[in-house]
Formats: C-alpha cells, sequence, structure tokens
C-alpha cells in the first residue's frame, strides 16, 4: 500500500469542505465491482466486522484506531480523514495493483445526528445522504418549540474522544459560513428554553383558571337574567 499524502493536491478539495470526513471507529459499506466475477463475490462475502464483545456488525468495515479498514486483497488502508469521494477515488487507485476496472462505492452506516431540547420531535436521526445541515436537522425534529433560543443553540461534537462545543445564532446570516453549519456524524444538536418566554407562558397559565372562572360566572349571571 502506497502512503498517501493529504496535503498534496490530487487529494484536497475533491469535495466541498462541508463534505463530512471519515473518522475513527466509523463504519462504512463499502461495495466493489471489477471486471472479474470472481473477485466480486470475494468482495461481496467479506463485509462483516468484528466489534466489541465478539459480536458481529454486517453493515460494513469499521474504521480502527489507527484509522485503517482491513480491505480484502489489499490489506489495511488508511481512510481517516478523507471524505467519502476522496476515499473511493483512493481505495480505486489501490485496488488497480490487484485488479482491473475497480468501481468503489461508499457510505457511512452510522452518519447519525440528535437533536434535543425545544424541539417538536426530539430523536436521533439517521442520515442517509451523508450531508446535513442545522436547519435541516431541526426540520427533521419538526423545528423549534415557541420557547426555543435561536440565537444560542449548543452543538456538541466529539471528534477522536475530543469533545468541543459551540454555540450557534441561527438568527444571523453568518450561520451560513460557520464551520458548524454542516453537521458531522453522531453531533447533538441542543436547543435552549428562553426563560424569558417559559416565564410568560407560565405566568399566563397561572391566570387562565381566573380569565375562565369570571368568564363562567358572566355566563351563569347572563342565563339567570335571560330565564327570568
Amino acid at each position: 500500500m502506497s502512503d498517501l499524502d493529504l496535503n498534496s493536491p490530487k487529494w484536497k478539495n475533491v469535495a466541498g469542505n462541508e463534505d463530512p470526513v471519515i473518522l475513527g471507529n466509523d463504519v462504512l459499506a463499502i461495495n466493489v465491482n471489477t471486471s472479474s466475477p470472481e473477485t466480486n463475490l470475494t468482495f461481496a462475502s467479506a463485509t462483516s466486522v468484528d466489534i466489541v464483545g465478539g459480536v458481529y456488525e454486517k453493515s460494513g468495515y469499521r474504521v480502527d484506531a489507527d484509522g485503517n479498514v482491513n480491505f480484502p486483497m489489499i490489506g489495511k488502508i488508511k481512510l481517516e480523514g478523507l471524505t467519502i469521494n476522496q476515499a473511493q477515488a483512493y481505495m480505486e487507485e489501490e485496488l488497480l495493483r490487484v485488479t482491473k476496472h475497480p468501481i468503489v462505492n461508499i457510505k457511512f452506516t452510522n452518519f447519525r445526528v440528535t437533536v434535543i431540547g425545544e424541539v417538536n420531535r426530539p430523536s436521533t436521526f439517521t442520515v442517509t445522504n451523508e450531508k446535513i445541515n442545522i436547519l435541516e436537522a431541526l426540520g427533521l425534529a419538526g423545528d423549534m418549540t415557541p420557547y426555543g433560543k435561536r440565537e444560542n443553540v449548543l452543538l456538541i461534537r466529539e471528534v477522536n474522544n475530543v469533545r468541543s462545543m459551540a454555540r450557534i445564532n441561527l438568527n444571523s446570516q453568518d450561520v451560513l459560513n460557520s464551520p458548524y453549519f454542516y453537521l458531522k456524524q453522531n453531533d447533538v444538536v441542543y436547543v435552549e428554553p428562553d426563560k424569558a418566554k417559559s416565564y410568560e407562558v407560565s405566568k399566563g397559565n397561572k391566570l387562565m383558571p381566573l380569565v375562565v372562572a369570571g368568564i363562567s360566572a358572566i355566563a351563569i349571571v347572563a342565563a339567570t337574567l335571560i330565564t327570568r
């Protein structure tokens, strides 16, 4: 296997900056088609990965702590730090050493984002197209409730066991240029409640029984006068 220089112009800007990159512990579905039916069978029969506890996951190849996947016929190949397009091109180049006309298709099987807090449908969502921005993620969660703070959304991101947090102002046009506008696998979006709005609602709820009682009393008095 040849060494890969990520700083080489050949491997830079293959995709937009918003494209997610492969990280350690990702699971990748890797499909290879070649001009040889026998070789295709070899690739198709080797799609399981051994994970913690000896449990096998048939969805793809797990990226190990060194950023490699162990692939048939070429052995360990480092994919960490590459976008999907870059990884496909790199694997096709490496596979040319052992087969003819390889076509590689790679997908994340673990690309998920979680949206919680003041949203209508908090949940963890699997992203099938491997590219999602924070507005789209909020859309999946049914958008914010009226009590969410659009100007101070918290994004929690963990890369290589290092956790970082960022605050995002969705009311600002600058959000489109933020490095956190496009989400990465396993990002968590937390929409904080606006305490001022919550207080107004709480105050209104306390007054509501009094208003209802007053209306009921007026209705009773009116009904009594009408029947006289």
